[in-house]
């Protein structure tokens, strides 16, 4: 029996419809291009594995704000947990982790910055710290970032953190290498260097259970993004739809409490300004 073609069209249209809803509704809030990481049904995620409180693996678990922060945007683009897999990604490989498809996007305190963003599309920023300074406890000598002349300053490979007081500021401290801050951290209880200096939530993180303290002299601000291949802009989108609704609905308040509360620190609970997707 031959199927008049008016019928034929509307089938195909009722089809399309249906099975446009049923992508929609699994994918939570992304459906974006195929590609994009608003369309995947499952993730890589490049977090930190060394910085307490923040991105820290241990037994095989990734603990810290970063990863609770890429949890929740995973499920709202309809990735529930059982489908992350986090992979450490040090400051040092970010970009080019993205670029070769290591990772779908990197959750690891990853300031945006216009250097950064001729290769990588950011959403967010997700949180703005400010840079601050760590010292050994017993350490009175300095007290601002004018008074790291003359000091042994961490230089993380991949941070920006040192250049902002060496290269920004023309403050004359001796930079000395480290691959991590974990490893500033060692350095700085051997006395191997004087002084760490970038953002607070990484140094409250390290600052527990250890003799050192933050000199609380903050003196920039820093803009956490979520980093995504370049050029996926349908994905920035939807990352930052769900950082909205991640502070709308009091939860990014929570998890800043969880992880940030006993630290001293003022935490920012309002919806950071985003930088828009390019």
């Amino acid at each position: 029996m031959r199927i008049p073609r008016g019928r034929v069209r509307a089938g195909a249209a009722v089809f399309t419809a249906v099975a446009a809803v049923a992508a929609a509704a699994g994918c939570g809030i992304g459906g974006g291009e195929a590609g994009s990481v608003a369309a995947k049904r499952s993730l890589v995620i490049g977090v930190k594995a060394d910085q307490p409180g923040l991105g820290l693996r241990s037994g095989g678990t990734y603990t810290g704000f970063d990863v609770d922060v890429a949890v929740y945007i995973a499920g709202r683009l309809g990735v529930p947990r059982s489908r992350i897999t986090f992979r450490a990604t040090p400051s040092s490989i970010r970009e080019k982790s993205l670029r070769d498809g290591d990772v779908d996007m990197i959750v690891a305190t990853y300031s945006i910055t216009a250097k950064r963003k001729t290769q990588v599309t950011f959403a967010g920023p997700y949180y703005v710290p400010h840079q601050d300074t760590l010292v050994r406890a017993d350490d009175t000598t300095i007290r601002n970032v004018r008074d790291l002349a003359g000091k042994r300053l961490c230089e993380v490979t991949g941070s920006n953190s040192w250049r902002r007081v060496i290269e920004e500021r023309k403050i004359a401290a001796t930079p000395v290498r480290s691959p991590t801050y974990s490893r500033c951290m060692d350095m700085l209880a051997a006395g191997r260097i004087d002084a760490v200096s970038t953002d607070d939530l990484i140094l409250a993180g390290f600052a527990a259970d250890r003799p050192v303290k933050i000199i609380n002299a903050p003196f920039t601000d820093e803009k956490y993004g979520v980093g995504l291949r370049k050029g996926d802009l349908d994905g920035c989108e939807a990352v930052n739809r769900a950082i909205t609704q991640m502070y709308q609905s009091g939860h990014a308040a929570t998890l800043l409490n969880k992880w940030f509360r006993r630290s001293g620190l003022k935490l920012a609970t309002s919806v950071p300004q985003f930088e828009g997707c390019s």
